[in-house]
């Protein structure tokens, strides 16, 4: 049989598994909404970007591609400085 301190140090390890659990969760969904984020404002850059490297790997030209990369780049510059409020949320959501 158990003792009452045994017991307790079981139910105290318990506890301590699944506060680890939820702070290891916690962790993974900011990493998760933050990659969202940053795909979300870079996407077509990195797309742009990976289809200029697959086309230079494949001995295509890749200038085009790359041109397309940096005016996305300029362009997802230019969205992250924009100012947005309550006032022009429904006409400035792109």
């Amino acid at each position: 049989m158990k003792t009452m301190k045994q017991k307790h140090q079981t139910i105290i390890q318990r506890k301590q598994r699944g506060q680890g659990m939820t702070e290891y969760l916690i962790i993974t969904a900011l990493i998760a909404v933050a990659a969202i984020g940053v795909y979300r404002l870079f996407g077509d850059t990195i797309r742009n970007q990976v289809a200029g490297m697959a086309m230079e790997v494949s001995g295509q030209n890749g200038t085009g591609a790359r041109t397309a990369a940096g005016q996305r780049a300029t362009a997802s510059t230019a969205a992250a400085v924009t100012q947005r409020n309550m006032s022009n949320f429904v006409n400035n959501n792109n």
